[in-house]
């Protein structure tokens, strides 16, 4: 549901002309609706499109590694292949079995600044921006993570991959879900942190999920620029999707890593039943994490990841459980 470039911030105090945000953005309706449309473009970009490493590194006077990154910006590897009615932008690096990465909301392939390396001298790694986000751009109204999936279907058919690794990150694990449900020939094992079957607080931190509804209702109430449709496209996933059920997730065949921090903005206990509803599942909960496994803890994530891709799938039961 969320991506890595989300709510990691909520704490920070941002300021700049015309715009004040404060602690959590506890801004009301009124703020938003009066507040200069370059102040809340500003505002709307700082919350799906900059990380807490992002802000760190700005408050030290120093620039952010994925701002500096070759990683999404790499005109010696970068492609585009239209596919689906939009041009759907994707870098590829190394050699190997193929390994689809995949990006949360209002991300890039940058947002794997700290993966791609690890992973490609192992595989060949794939990633892509998905549809209405980062170089893919898609004017259309509608966007949906089914949408997403079946594009990132297209792009390994074009790329001749008959089947791949695949990790999904926020709702690139949900991208990543639904690929092994309707695509499931495509998955030989799955890794996903971060991710969601539908947006409630059952699900979703009651405290974040608010905020994000509100926020959803407040930009509507502004002038409808293409920008912010543009962005209306991308909350109307945080905030109404997806709506995957239990039953399905039985569906899914490959080998699966469920991951999740312990402070993660999606509840730990909702992470559990993602793994317990997949058969053939691990459940690896980090503590002491947040939302963004792959930045904070890469090293013990690429580890971890890797680890789980080269070992055959066990199952444990019986006197097995003892060890």
């Amino acid at each position: 549901m969320f991506s890595l470039k989300l709510f990691l911030c909520v704490s920070f105090f941002y300021n700049t002309p015309g715009l004040k945000i404060k602690p959590h953005f506890r801004l009301s309706e009124t703020e938003i609706k009066n507040m200069p449309m370059k102040s809340f473009k500003k505002l709307f970009l700082l919350l799906l499109a900059s990380i807490y490493v992002t802000f760190a590194s700005a408050q030290q006077g120093k620039a952010s590694p994925f701002d500096t990154t070759m990683y999404g910006k790499n005109t010696k590897v970068g492609k585009y292949v239209k596919t689906r009615g939009f041009n759907m932008y994707y870098e590829t690096y190394g050699k190997g079995e193929p390994l689809l990465i995949i990006h949360g909301n209002g991300g890039s392939i940058n947002n794997f600044l700290y993966q791609i390396p690890y992973f490609s001298k192992s595989y060949k790694v794939i990633l892509a921006d998905s549809r209405a986000q980062g170089k893919s751009a898609d004017t259309g109204d509608s966007l949906s993570y089914e949408m997403m999936t079946d594009d990132l279907n297209a792009l390994l058919d074009s790329l001749h991959v008959d089947s791949c690794y695949v990790i999904g990150w926020s709702d690139g694990g949900i991208n990543g879900l639904l690929l092994a449900m309707r695509h499931p020939d495509k998955v030989k094992k799955l890794a996903v942190t971060g991710a969601n079957l539908w947006p409630d607080t059952t699900a979703v931190d009651p405290s974040v999920y608010n905020m994000i509804i509100k926020m959803n209702d407040s930009i509507a109430k502004v002038q409808q620029t293409p920008e912010i449709k543009h962005q209306r496209k991308l909350m109307h996933l945080l905030s109404y999707e997806p709506h995957i059920t239990t039953q399905q997730l039985h569906y899914i065949q490959c080998p699966t890593l469920v991951i999740g921090g312990d402070h993660d903005v999606l509840l730990p206990q909702h992470t559990l039943l993602i793994a317990q509803s997949i058969p053939k599942s691990y459940l690896w909960i980090i503590p002491n994490s947040g939302h963004s496994t792959p930045v904070f803890y890469k090293d013990q994530f690429n580890a971890v990841v890797s680890d789980f891709f080269s070992k055959p799938y066990r199952i444990i039961e019986g006197t097995g459980r003892f060890e």
